[in-house]
């Protein structure tokens, strides 16, 4: 396993940040969704503190990162950590870096007295899904699927009357 050091992301690192989020895009094959700006990245994470992110790196060389926020369970009746994303550079991938960085999310979680991570994964990433559960022992959740309302639509019922 190659010991990365791992911190709490700082405003200078918000063109690091973009670099990664552009990186995992491409992976993902979703350049064309990206809308983030350096300029946004920074207002929403040190300004308006919205999310937060862990920045990984082998000496100086930064090779990942990790960006999660809060969010709440009623059934709990508290907040819980949420992870957005998670990126490691192809180069250093299968090396442990993204346990590292998975553990210093535990870390914050316990710290904090949440009682769970969650996270999406992709249909079609295998790798990953057999690392959070082989490695990690994540549990995936079956009965659950995701929806979501934005552009057009999220507009549309902020705006209009309802029927």
């Amino acid at each position: 396993m190659k010991k990365v050091n791992i911190r709490t992301a700082l405003p200078e690192d918000t063109p690091l940040i973009y670099d990664f989020i552009m990186k995992l895009a491409q992976y993902e094959k979703k350049e064309k969704e990206v809308k983030a700006t350096p300029e946004l990245l920074y207002e929403s994470l040190f300004v308006r503190r919205q999310a937060e992110v862990l920045m990984a790196f082998d000496d100086e060389q930064p090779v990942g990162f990790a960006l999660y926020f809060h969010n709440f369970s009623t059934f709990l009746g508290k907040a819980n950590l949420y992870l957005e994303d998670l990126y490691v550079d192809e180069t250093y991938r299968h090396q442990g870096i993204g346990s590292q960085l998975f553990k210093r999310l535990a870390e914050i979680a316990v710290e904090r007295n949440c009682e769970r991570l969650d996270w999406w994964c992709l249909d079609w990433n295998a790798s990953a899904i057999k690392f959070y559960t082989q490695k990690l022992h994540a549990e995936p959740m079956h009965e659950w699927t995701v929806y979501r309302l934005c552009d057009k639509a999220l507009i549309q019922l902020a705006k209009e009357p309802l029927l």
